[in-house]
């Protein structure tokens, strides 16, 4: 998952960011409304933001609304210290789809965040059937038949990326942008080697094609999920 986190607080920034990492999401990291406007013009496809309300340059239902103006269509979930209604609905209108109040808990927001990009990609919990194919998101795991795949961390996030965006084109460069490696970026020629890597484990469960390459364009996961 690619998440833009806006939040000026230092240390829950640095906090938040490092425990998504930990958990194989992909963070773009900013501490003001401005510079996460140029970020997530920059990652439209981005899988859900972040939004701290409380920022120093101007606050987050005024970056929500001007996110919404743009037509970016990203989940956002809204983290305020604020706790009356009147608030929360405001920044309900302006654009977000769901909030969390401070103090909070790392799987209450995580949970949060799943809910909301499933219900963008038109999933309605966290196991994805395509075919033969079963993937749990919680769990990290995908069962070709009765076989469990044998992936790594790479692998299972290209699958998982692949997946969720069934019969849509996704270019090596989208798949990059939203790729963790504790090594650093994942570079574009490595994508076709993990791909690769991918298709073979497919085969030895089934000769059908899965994963296809639509040459200039990127790679295509076949089968109708849901």
């Amino acid at each position: 998952m690619l998440v833009v986190l806006v939040e000026d607080n230092e240390i829950l920034n640095h906090h938040l960011t490092s425990q998504l990492k930990d958990r194989g999401h992909t963070v773009y990291a900013d501490r003001s409304a401005s510079s996460s406007l140029q970020t997530i013009q920059k990652y439209p496809n981005a899988d859900a933001m972040i939004i701290d309300l409380g920022l120093p340059d101007f606050d987050g239902i005024t970056l929500i609304k001007q996110i919404r103006r743009k037509e970016i269509s990203v989940p956002i979930l809204i983290l305020t210290a604020r706790s009356n209604w009147q608030d929360k609905v405001e920044g309900l209108n302006a654009g977000a789809d769901d909030y969390l109040t401070k103090p909070f808990q790392l799987e209450e927001l995580l949970a949060r965040l799943e809910a909301l990009v499933r219900r963008y990609q038109g999933f309605s919990h966290s196991v994805i059937k395509a075919g033969d194919i079963t993937l749990d998101t919680q769990a990290k795991s995908i069962v070709y038949g009765e076989k469990t795949l044998d992936l790594t961390a790479l692998e299972y996030q290209i699958f998982e990326l692949l997946i969720r965006n069934s019969q849509k084109i996704l270019s090596k460069e989208h798949i990059a942008e939203s790729l963790y490696d504790v090594e650093g970026s994942v570079q574009l020629n490595n994508i076709e080697v993990i791909v690769s890597r991918l298709r073979k484990k497919l085969t030895l469960h089934s000769n059908n094609k899965i994963i296809s390459t639509i040459r200039g364009q990127g790679y295509r996961f076949e089968l109708e999920a849901k």
